[in-house]
């Protein structure tokens, strides 16, 4: 995430003394959830896709541009909100946000034709890139300097929770109701976090901004742009193939709705358990760890189509690819950051963005492979992907990769 330079991250929050605050806890919780419901709102659709697909007459691919169109709208907005929102109260920011993302999700509930409900995962894209260019750091700065990574490790909680228990939960609802229930659920979350906001983040003044001069230096340098290569084909593999999986599960490998929700619900869990073993292995082989989760997913993505007719194979395999995504996040963002320490603020933006451009192309193209050969198929493409994400990492060599940073 981008850690904002307007001011440094030790900055005492408001209330004096050594420890947070209750009320600074809770400001901490309001952002908490509203990294939640972003999460759970940008990836409902994953776990709705064949309700919403038949309910708005459009095919499977098409209906992926539900995660296209925030995507690719996210990744402007990553780093264009730090360039466009200069000295302003970024605690004004957070609730202008949190508003659109719950116009997004009232017009995704109740979008009577697909191009509204496309108007409405744009409104989220439009918020979801600046919300996470601000997160972290206003995370950081709402308690004192001593509870900061407390409150980072909160935010990235609700991250977390959402991929294990958000898309599970909308999948459930959708089952037994509708899936325009799920979108409303989601928004009264939302409405809860900006209610919160509005009542417990304090003022978040800035008085300097993300020059645009930053990232076209961060771009001139081959490390680089071979980085978020390298970024671009792991997020793109999994997300032309995740996207999908709904349909993959349900027509492929014949599970039901209310098995899916149960593998998808694993799929998260998994995935949140990988993130913490990740953490104790990245300082001391980073390197090792990202071939490690990209062969994985690797073997996973290659694998599906091949034991579809095995309900327990498929089962044990969206369980090691959750293993392998669920650390991806952050041993890449670790990457990031230990490749350009000149440039935090520039490269976490550029990181963000890149990963929307990923989840963007990535789930477009998977859906025109959907239509136009099937869903195996679009598991073939992801495959590749991902093996060419390990030639990106190997090309580094560790002589380059100690050149620039602690990575082998």
């Amino acid at each position: 995430m981008l850690m904002d330079s307007n001011l440094p991250a030790a900055t005492p929050a408001p209330d004096g003394g050594d420890t947070s605050s209750l009320r600074q806890w809770l400001a901490v919780g309001a952002v908490t959830v509203g990294a939640f419901a972003f999460v759970t709102t940008e990836f409902l659709p994953v776990g709705l896709l064949p309700y919403i697909a038949k309910s708005l007459d459009v095919s499977p691919g098409t209906a992926g541009l539900m995660v296209t169109v925030p995507g690719i709208i996210a990744a402007l907005s990553a780093p264009g909100l730090m360039l466009g929102a200069g000295r302003m109260d970024r605690r004004q920011v957070f609730l202008w946000l949190m508003a659109l993302l719950l116009a997004s999700n009232l017009l995704s509930a109740f979008a009577p034709n697909f191009p509204l409900m496309l108007l409405g995962r744009a409104l989220l894209g439009a918020s979801l890139g600046g919300f996470w260019t601000l997160a972290t750091a206003a995370v950081g700065r709402l308690v004192q300097p001593r509870d900061a990574a407390k409150a980072t490790a909160a935010i990235l909680a609700g991250v977390t929770c959402a991929t294990v228990i958000g898309v599970p939960l909308g999948t459930f609802i959708a089952g037994f109701a509708s899936w325009r229930l799920s979108f409303m659920a989601t928004g009264v979350l939302v409405a809860v976090a900006l209610v919160a906001q509005l009542c417990f983040v304090p003022p978040l003044p800035s008085s300097a901004a993300l020059r645009f001069s930053d990232l076209a230096s961060l771009m001139r340098q081959p490390h680089s742009r071979k980085s978020m290569l390298m970024v671009v084909l792991a997020f793109g593999a999994h997300f032309s193939t995740y996207t999908y999986i709904t349909p993959f599960l349900l027509h492929n490998a014949d599970f039901g709705m209310s098995t899916i929700t149960w593998v998808l619900l694993g799929f998260g869990i998994i995935g949140f358990v990988s993130n913490f073993a990740a953490s104790m292995t990245v300082d001391r082989s980073l390197k090792a760890s990202i071939a490690v989760i990209l062969s994985l997913m690797l073997l996973a993505l290659l694998s599906m189509p091949l034991i579809r007719h095995s309900p327990l194979g498929v089962t044990l395999v969206v369980l090691a690819w959750g293993a392998s995504f669920g650390a991806l996040p952050l041993v890449f963002s670790v990457w990031t950051q230990r490749s350009t320490p000149d440039l935090p603020e520039a490269s976490s933006a550029l990181f963000i963005g890149t990963i929307q451009v990923a989840i963007a192309v990535g789930s477009l193209v998977g859906g025109t492979v959907v239509d136009e050969i099937g869903i195996p198929a679009d598991f073939i493409l992801g495959g590749t992907l991902a093996l060419l994400a390990l030639a990106a990492l190997a090309s580094f060599g560790r002589k380059t990769a100690l050149s620039n940073a602690p990575f082998a």
